[in-house]
């Protein structure tokens, strides 16, 4: 069979099972003969990926969800696709998990999250309803997952309708326990079409009180809030999520939508208020980074990954019938009142070949041309250190995507015009950003058609998709004075 082109409502809404067999089988093997398949990423097993869900811990192993819809590189009716791991890095396949059609999710199973409460993990998601007229409703669902991954949704919604005042735009429920009691934070709209997060608590997982509107800003959110997910770091309250329509003067940003955060002193669950919250900030300074999704961990730490899409945006593999993938798991700390993200420590079991490098800055010198693109590279430099490191560099023309730094301005941008296949170019391709004015460490994973840069231990990150040519896979370096040194290592694919 021909794979679909064209994506009427009438295929989106489609039942799975109405597609014949051999429109999956076609599917596969057209993405799995494709060159920006990736080696240690999670991606969709057909059709498309997006928003992470549920992450948790359970059972001794590591959930996660996506949102997922399988048969093509639309967003069509959803359901969650189901990975565990032991380790972080190695995803295993448990397949369709949390499927539409129900009376309360029959157009879709929507984002949401997950949290343990004794023997079984509790997923609380949005279920997407669409009336005669087409009508959007949303239902905030319940379900129980118990030691076997077999799941049980509750028959009646948490909370069947928006408060007043507010639209059916409302979704994403993140649940966390805090004073011994259940709170949901999920992403709102009202009814001026302002972007807002509504905070409900409960005792009991059933009967949920609705507090208003979290107050930790007084600009305006844009049209609407996504993704809205609350962490503890050392006793400090981390928000995340993604205003759509944000003014530009409230956060400059250049992506479609921002995936943003705030830190706060803490959180008050009787007023509903974030204390001395810091202003508004970009969670990565690069490309596809969206709908980031975040924990506090049995072990102690917070833990995030993102989607690594946007949405609204075409990318080069929709004609293959695939799209998105999720990043590296990272791990968030405080530090001097900063966020910082770094690759979980795990990362380090993927290592395989390693090379050193080093060497002084001058006229562009290629310091390793791997066969493909499937490694992590650190390098450090001096202070007041000028240069351009070239990743999926073309050895004849010597253009890929560019990372240009400046440490004696305290600036750094990010240039992916030249990386291969072109895409959302209407959004720029270039992005740049400050950095320290200071030594210049970056910690670099590339993964077919992933990078993922974290620089001064993950002080900043900026990341992207890029889908190069395959013999695309060189890496350059120019610059002034200076010195650098650092380390290469091939990485193994997930097992």
């Amino acid at each position: 069979m021909h794979l679909v082109q064209e994506w009427s409502t009438e295929l989106r809404y489609k039942p799975y099972h109405e597609w014949p067999t051999d429109y999956l089988e076609e599917l596969k093997k057209t993405m799995n003969d494709s060159t920006w398949r990736l080696a240690y990423h999670i991606q969709p097993t057909t059709g498309l990926l997006n928003d992470p869900n549920g992450f948790s811990y359970f059972n001794g192993k590591w959930h996660i969800f996506y949102q997922a819809y399988p048969l093509g590189p639309v967003h069509g009716v959803k359901s969650w696709y189901h990975l565990t791991s032991i380790n972080l890095i190695d995803w295993q396949d448990e397949g369709l998990a949390l499927l539409p059609g129900g009376m309360y999710d029959s157009h879709g199973v929507y984002s949401g999250s997950a949290l343990a409460v004794d023997d079984h993990l509790f997923l609380a998601y949005t279920g997407n309803v669409r009336d005669q007229n087409w009508q959007r409703h949303s239902f905030q669902l319940g379900a129980w997952l118990d030691n076997k991954n077999q799941i049980q949704k509750l028959p009646e919604p948490l909370i069947v309708k928006p408060p007043n005042g507010y639209t059916q735009e409302i979704r994403d429920p993140q649940i966390f326990i805090f004073n011994q009691q259940y709170y949901l934070i999920i992403g709102a709209q009202n009814k001026q079409e302002e972007g807002k997060i509504l905070t409900y608590k409960s005792s009991d997982l059933t009967h949920w009180q609705c507090l208003g509107e979290l107050t930790f800003s007084n600009d305006l959110l844009g049209f609407m809030v996504e993704c809205p997910n609350l962490i503890f770091i050392d006793n400090q309250a981390v928000l995340l999520f993604c205003p759509q329509g944000l003014d530009q003067e409230v956060l400059p940003y250049q992506n479609i939508y921002p995936n943003t955060y705030v830190v706060a002193d803490g959180f008050d669950g009787e007023t509903n208020t974030l204390s001395k919250p810091s202003p508004l900030k970009n969670l990565d300074e690069g490309f596809d980074v969206y709908a980031t999704q975040a924990f506090n961990t049995p072990d102690g730490r917070a833990l995030a990954i993102s989607w690594m899409g946007l949405p609204e945006v075409a990318y080069p593999t929709d004609e293959e019938g695939w799209a998105h993938c999720l990043s590296l798991v990272k791990e968030l700390k405080l530090e001097g009142g900063k966020l910082f993200q770094r690759p979980v420590n795990e990362m380090k079991t993927l290592r395989l070949d390693r090379h050193s490098v080093h060497g002084t800055l001058g006229s562009v010198q290629k310091i390793y041309s791997p066969k493909e693109n499937r490694y992590e590279l650190q390098l450090d430099f001096d202070a007041s250190t000028q240069g351009t490191l070239t990743l999926f560099a073309d050895e004849d023309t010597n253009t890929g995507l560019t990372l240009s730094f400046d440490t004696q301005n305290g600036t750094m941008t990010m240039n992916r015009e030249n990386a291969g296949t072109p895409f959302a170019t209407e959004f720029g391709t270039v992005r740049t950003f400050e950095i320290p004015q200071k030594d210049l460490s970056l910690q670099i994973f590339v993964d077919h058609s992933v990078v993922e840069v974290f620089i001064n231990q993950g002080e900043k990150v900026a990341s992207a998709r890029v889908f190069p040519k395959k013999d695309q896979t060189t890496i350059l370096l120019e610059g002034t004075t200076g010195v650098f040194s650092g380390e290469y290592w091939t990485l193994r694919p997930m097992k």
